[in-house]
């Protein structure tokens, strides 16, 4: 098997942008949900305890585990509960995915644990399977010790601005994900009760804002995730131990909206390779999604893509051929998957049993 390599000069006409904003984050991060890519940040790989919004990693866990509407009847672990919660009582029957509403609009530490229970079996296999999660995502700087974000003297859970930014970026490829820490209002009836849920995050109320979760202990201070989305620029805001979080998150978007321009990067269509044969003959060349990546305008000088196709003796329809590879200043941005539609063969007249 054999690898081609294409090379394509990138260019984009320039806007001007304004000057940077300001933050009271003792770290934060301001992050590009598409590419991954920090735009601005402070002390962003510093572990810090990070309080309540470890029920990201607790929801994505639970939307992972496809149980979502099943019913859930809460046990006696709950009573271990303290701090925030919902409270929910023992042998109340809920779905999983009712108890996630609460976990993130109201931040239920009760939910968590019913959560933990319900998904792991038991609370530290679920914490092993937050910790390997972390792993495979990539959190390099993260330790967690319970689904909820409480700490005491002895423990807590440690994590990143930039790891928490990339726990989003992955959670938010779910569309039960988005669509749970995009809501404002909740009601949930079970066996016993009828729950109205309001969200603590009072960024939705700003029109571009698409989700997050709040958090907060004595130890860890205030810390905040959130998502925005405006003229084709998805973004990503973690503030760790910031008492304006608010504010600050809403300067990080204004800089991010007024800075940069999202530019269409690649369209979901078939291309042509210049002087790409071998494929040629058997198909068109595609990607599945449009791809807006943002830029300033002094960057566009610097963009490169790299077009790697690999020659397959044998190929099925469909099949992944080969990556479309963007650079920013020689170090790889993005990467998309280049497929093959194959062409179909007609069938002669002959073996269509005309004669």
């Amino acid at each position: 098997m054999k690898k081609v390599l294409f090379f394509v000069i990138l260019f984009f006409s320039c806007f001007n942008f304004c000057s940077a904003s300001t933050t009271s984050a003792h770290e934060y991060v301001l992050m590009d949900m598409k590419s991954g890519r920090v735009l601005k940040g402070k002390d962003y790989n510093s572990p810090v305890l990070i309080a309540s919004i470890t029920k990201i990693m607790s929801c994505l866990l639970a939307v992972e585990s496809k149980k979502l509407d099943e019913v859930v009847v809460v046990s006696d672990i709950i009573k271990k509960s303290y701090g925030s919660g919902i409270y929910i009582e023992v042998g109340e029957e809920i779905t999983l995915r009712d108890l996630l509403y609460g976990l993130m609009l109201r931040s239920g530490n009760d939910a968590a644990l019913m959560v933990a229970e319900y998904v792991g079996g038991d609370v530290d296999t679920f914490v092993s399977m937050m910790n390997q999660k972390a792993k495979e995502i990539g959190m390099l700087h993260t330790t967690f010790v319970n689904p909820s974000g409480l700490d005491n003297t002895d423990s807590g859970n440690y994590s990143t601005a930039y790891d928490m930014a990339l726990l989003t970026r992955y959670a938010m490829q779910y569309e039960d994900y988005r669509k749970i820490v995009g809501t404002k209002k909740h009601v949930v009836k079970t066996n016993k009760k009828t729950y109205v849920w309001h969200n603590k995050n009072k960024l939705l109320n700003e029109k571009y804002v698409t989700g997050g979760k709040t958090g907060y202990t004595k130890k860890a201070k205030r810390t905040l995730v959130s998502t925005a989305s405006y003229q084709k620029k998805d973004m990503i805001v973690v503030t760790l131990n910031d008492s304006d979080d608010w504010n600050t998150h809403k300067e990080l978007y204004q800089y991010a909206f007024e800075n940069y321009t999202s530019y269409l990067i690649l369209k979901k269509s078939k291309f042509e390779v210049v002087g790409e044969k071998y494929y040629r003959n058997l198909g068109e060349l595609y990607i599945k999604n449009d791809v807006y990546l943002p830029f300033l305008d002094k960057e566009a000088k610097n963009l490169v893509a790299k077009i790697v196709l690999k020659k397959k003796s044998r190929v099925k329809n469909n099949e992944k051929v080969g990556r479309y590879l963007i650079y920013l200043d020689q170090k790889l941005l993005y990467q998309e998957d280049i497929y093959l539609k194959k062409k179909v063969k007609k069938s002669s007249i002959l073996k269509r049993g005309m004669f």
